[in-house]
């Protein structure tokens, strides 16, 4: 009973430390003046790590395994993974461009984990047959940790298409308004009129300075652009390989269960699509045509995947993974 009341206080602190946090990233966006509470936000993410890190522990204490084995659990071990992926630069000493992407998808699914649709799953059940056994931790945490990965980086790709769409649509707009200018009556007599008062120079002058603004700007976009390309490749990277073990060591478990390395079961087809699509991603990100743009479709693609993968197959309870649905067997 004691473990269950320090569950409980654990998953409502976790829950409002990063609900504070994503409120400050808010505020740093909308105000200036709250751009020095990044650092607390930072803290807050601690925080929320360490206590999903105890509501686990203290799971895993009295349920004898590692608490993986429904949706809830797998929904706060994910939360976990998303805090370690959020950690990683923050001990680095190193920008934390992740903090946008980690601290509303831990909310995301604390917030799911904690609703009123997965009551049932909060207690402490006996393992069905399918799970008692050494494999558990290792193929399931590995897909959990890999799904974690996979979804921030591919999140980070998104972010970088909104960049570049949002700067090809503000460049045509920007194009087709100097374009009416350029042949504006108006424009054409205050220019006549500067050349007789010869202050062209001054005009060439100011017309330099925006020229160097927006060279600036484009040089921080493209550095932002390249900094959101590079930390998905990374992070996907890991994920991949984390979905690969989980993937391999899934297949000797099924084969010491059920007799067969491979089922083609809902579960087992999309984790291969998922794991095809982003093999597909990191073979177009090592060719230098297709990364940025081209490589950030496909990790688009694959966070759509994921969640077919990981969420959509247990809505319908079907095939040889359907204790891992809404309902139990």
């Amino acid at each position: 009973m004691i473990m269950l009341s320090f569950e409980h206080v654990l998953t409502h602190i976790s829950f409002s430390v990063v609900s504070i946090v994503i409120l400050i990233n808010l505020l740093s966006l909308l105000v200036a003046e709250f751009t020095e509470l990044s650092d607390s936000s930072e803290k807050g993410m601690l925080i929320t790590f360490c206590c999903i890190t105890g509501l686990l522990i203290t799971r895993w204490i009295y349920l004898k395994h590692l608490p993986i084995s429904n949706l809830y659990e797998s929904l706060i071990f994910l939360s976990w993974g998303f805090s370690i992926i959020h950690m990683v630069p923050y001990f680095k000493k190193h920008q934390n461009l992740l903090s946008v992407i980690t601290a509303p998808s831990t909310f995301c699914t604390q917030s799911f984990a904690t609703s009123g649709f997965l009551t049932d799953m909060h207690q402490s059940e006996i393992l069905v047959p399918a799970l008692q056994s050494q494999w558990l931790m290792m193929h399931v945490s590995m897909m959990i940790l890999g799904y974690a990965a996979l979804l921030c980086g591919s999140l980070l790709s998104v972010a970088l298409l909104v960049i570049r769409f949002r700067k090809v649509v503000i460049r045509t707009v920007k194009k087709s308004i100097n374009f009416l200018k350029d042949f504006s009556f108006a424009k054409i007599l205050s220019i006549l009129y500067m050349r007789q008062r010869n202050d062209l120079s001054r005009t060439l002058s100011s017309l330099s300075l925006k020229t160097n603004r927006n060279k600036d700007r484009n040089y921080y976009r493209f550095q932002l652009i390249q900094q959101l390309d590079n930390w998905s490749y990374r992070i996907i990277s890991i994920g991949f390989i984390f979905l690969t073990i989980g993937i391999l060591s899934g297949a000797v478990w099924a084969n010491e269960t059920w007799g067969s390395y491979w089922n083609w079961d809902p579960k087992e087809t999309w984790a291969f699509i998922t794991w095809v699509i982003f093999a597909i991603y990191l073979h177009t990100r090592t060719n230098k045509n297709f990364q940025g743009f081209s490589s950030a479709i496909v990790a688009s693609i694959g966070f759509l995947i994921i969640w077919v993968c990981y969420f959509g197959v247990n809505l319908l309870g079907i095939g040889l993974h359907s204790y891992g649905s809404f309902t139990l067997n």
